[in-house]
């Protein structure tokens, strides 16, 4: 069952078709089909300022496949929590884990209705998926919540995701290495946690430009929480668990997505969409 929502229909409940949401935009930047007029026009508004910005939202899809293939097929990680997790699109987390393992656990996380909804109905007779409409922002709403103390088993090796999720918000520039931290602290020792976000290049490099003008596009926008962090405090994300390494033969850092494991060689030049975005895959020990 596919829900296609449209400003001509009755929208969900506690949806509000003439406000943009982050869930429906990343849909519309990846070319699905769950979100409204509203929505299309802030794509149009943040692709005049940096034109790449669907290749970026697609490089950051990419690397959430290559992720959780890593942990699903490598590791042998039965179990998932992820936060943020937006619209249902193509290989999603479940089809990924499940596949290594049709008994593979996994928790979507969002706080949007629309994805609470359409995510009910995608997954209604996956016995071993849930969705639990909650902020990630407010960590005891996720880890507190009964669906995920029952879905779970907190004695074992669990997957937290937050892909494109933490930069979400303004204010606090430490508030999502407090999220974290949160997450971390419940974890049992050979868990995982994975993340990406908007990359404070701070250099005058291209896609340090290009960071600058999609933020203030946004901020002047109906969406004006996003926030970026540099290298370092990305790494400060993971506090004491050992980052992986990102290639063979290389340190455990934090590297734009595009470098973490690609699945071939890159025969042209990375462009800025596939260098705005970084991140990283680490273990608790």
């Amino acid at each position: 069952m596919r829900v296609v929502f449209d400003a001509r229909n009755d929208p969900p409940p506690g949806v509000d078709p003439t406000k943009s949401s982050v869930a429906r935009l990343y849909d519309c930047l990846l070319g699905g089909k769950d979100h409204y007029a509203v929505d299309r026009q802030v794509a149009r508004e943040l692709a005049a300022v940096v034109p790449e910005i669907a290749q970026a939202a697609m490089e950051n899809r990419q690397f959430v496949s290559r992720v959780c293939r890593f942990l699903a097929q490598e590791e042998g990680v039965t179990q998932f929590l992820d936060c943020g997790s937006g619209l249902p699109t193509t290989e999603n987390v479940h089809q990924i884990a499940q596949r290594a393992n049709p008994a593979a656990k996994v928790i979507y996380v969002d706080y949007d209705p629309v994805v609470a909804s359409h995510g009910r109905a995608l997954l209604d007779h996956n016995e071993y998926t849930e969705i639990v409409e909650a902020d990630f922002f407010d960590p005891a709403s996720v880890l507190d919540d009964p669906t995920v103390l029952g879905h779970l088993d907190w004695s074992r090796p669990i997957a937290v995701l937050f892909f494109a999720a933490l930069h979400h918000h303004s204010g606090d520039r430490g508030l999502p290495a407090k999220v974290t931290r949160a997450f971390v602290d419940r974890l049992a020792p050979g868990s995982f946690l994975a993340v990406s976000f908007v990359l404070d290049a701070a250099d005058e490099s291209p896609e340090d430009h290009a960071v600058k003008k999609l933020l203030d596009a946004i901020h002047k926008g109906p969406m004006k929480d996003v926030a970026s962090l540099t290298r370092e405090e990305i790494a400060e994300l993971f506090h004491e668990t050992e980052l992986l390494p990102p290639r063979p033969g290389t340190p455990g850092e934090v590297v734009t997505i595009n470098d973490w494991w690609p699945d071939g060689p890159g025969l042209s030049p990375p462009t800025v969409a596939r260098r705005i975005l970084a991140g990283g895959v680490a273990r608790k020990r």
